[in-house]
């Protein structure tokens, strides 16, 4: 039997990058070819993201170019959008098979009983508050540049009242501590050098298990030897406490860069969104954390248009943001989802208003990004070579600068450059190795 070429899509987070690689090694594994996504393959699984309505109708757009390559393929929808609208995926004539998060362990076992025609279900989806168990555990196999992502925590307890993600994700789960040490100290016995670890919330991590938490996990990790830097993913300020602050302020195998989302400036909406926390707390951890490690990179994420956002609410998040440093804001335009609390209060704000609001922020993400780069013209600074790029060795630093320079350091090795030019894009920097 001629084997059988899949092909994957992926959108979204670290996540479901992270999920899409271990489902292609699954399917490696039992003697699949895998083949690029613009290529004609038997079988397309599109890894679908639901955080906005234009993740949705991309979603739906990478399913229909998916039918268009080969009509006789089998095309399996499967990741957020599949689990929180199944039914709506399920009626696009395009699509073979929905398959939600709850059952994204097993989508190879079910593509094959539809090759083999053993079951004729389409949909496969449950509740998926009812995952009490953290799934999926493994070495990571999921790279950016040289550095091996490690999803350790899926789902959310928190419920902010725009945001779909709980619904789709479900209730927080955590690996064990000892399972995440040995895969790291594999990692690192491989030569990697940069862990990166993710999570739906990541500072949520251990709220499912008594085993402890994000604190306790990374004072395991940092005693590994030959590890040289952990990297942290999006963490919420409720969750940063004493202890964890003085870590991550403190150890140097810690990454100075920690995204931190805020979401709004203005304390009446972060109230509607449901935030628990006001301007005045979330300002207090940042300008901690940088009083404490003052070369430390904060990211944020930020809202525009929530449905009680007025023109004095923006006015007031313009100028929080304008007075914290961030080294870079993603800005979202807001998406009314269906199921969110948010939803009963109806989208208030005109979608050119949105659009207006955006674009300024960005603007203010973009010039704070630019000088956050450029403090550290003319400074010698620690990278680590993630890849090759144009002829160049690509490093990066702990505070996330990107650098392009010309060297003979293989990958996955450390150097110190000097920032010679700073690019008006984020990873467009040249530097000079010492």
């Amino acid at each position: 039997m001629e084997k059988l070429k899949v092909a994957f899509s992926t959108l979204g987070c670290r996540m479901n990058h992270f999920e899409t690689s271990a489902m292609e090694e699954e399917f490696e594994n039992k003697g699949y070819i895998l083949s690029g996504f613009e290529d004609k393959a038997d079988i397309y699984v599109i890894n679908t993201c639901t955080v906005t309505n234009d993740a949705d109708r991309t979603s739906r757009k990478t399913i229909r170019q998916a039918k268009r390559r080969n009509p006789e393929a089998i095309v399996v929808a499967t990741g957020c959008y599949a689990q929180v609208s199944p039914e709506e995926l399920a009626k696009m004539e395009e699509v073979d098979l929905v398959i939600g998060n709850s059952h994204k362990t097993a989508v190879l076992e079910l593509v094959e009983q539809y090759i083999n025609e053993k079951r004729q279900d389409k949909v496969f989806i449950d509740n998926i508050f009812r995952k009490n168990e953290f799934e999926t555990f493994q070495i990571s196999t999921f790279y950016e540049g040289a550095r091996p992502i490690l999803k350790v925590q899926e789902g959310c307890n928190s419920f902010c009242s725009f945001c779909i993600i709980p619904f789709a994700r479900g209730k927080v789960r955590s690996a064990k501590i000892d399972q995440i040490v040995q895969q790291v100290k594999i990692l690192v016995d491989r030569g990697f050098k940069e862990i990166v670890l993710t999570g739906t919330q990541l500072s949520q991590f251990g709220y499912d298990h008594k085993e402890g938490f994000l604190y306790d996990l990374l004072n395991q990790l940092i005693k590994i030897d030959g590890l040289y830097r952990v990297r942290l993913s999006s963490m919420g300020i409720n969750e940063i406490d004493d202890k964890l602050l003085g870590l991550i302020t403190s150890e140097e195998k810690i990454a100075p860069h920690f995204h931190l989302s805020i979401q709004s400036g203005d304390d009446k909406v972060l109230k509607d969104m449901k935030r628990n926390y006001t301007v005045s707390q979330y300002a207090q951890v940042v300008n901690e954390i940088i009083k404490r490690r003052p070369d430390t990179a904060i990211g944020t994420d930020l809202i525009t248009g929530f449905p009680t956002e007025d023109e004095k609410a923006f006015e007031n998040t313009v100028k929080v943001i304008k007075e914290l440093p961030f080294a870079y804001i993603h800005v979202f335009t807001y998406s009314e989802r269906k199921g969110t609390a948010a939803q009963k209060i109806g989208d208030k704000v005109h979608p050119q208003e949105k659009k207006r609001r955006t674009k300024i922020i960005r603007q203010i993400s973009e010039q704070k990004n630019k000088e956050f780069r450029e403090k550290y013209l003319g400074k010698p600074l620690e990278v680590l070579v993630i890849s090759e790029r144009d002829g160049k060795k690509v490093g990066l630093t702990g505070n996330y600068i990107h650098i392009k320079f010309d060297s003979q350091k293989p990958i996955n090795s450390v150097t110190e450059v000097v920032l010679t030019e700073v690019g008006d894009e984020r990873e467009n920097n040249i530097g000079k190795e010492i």
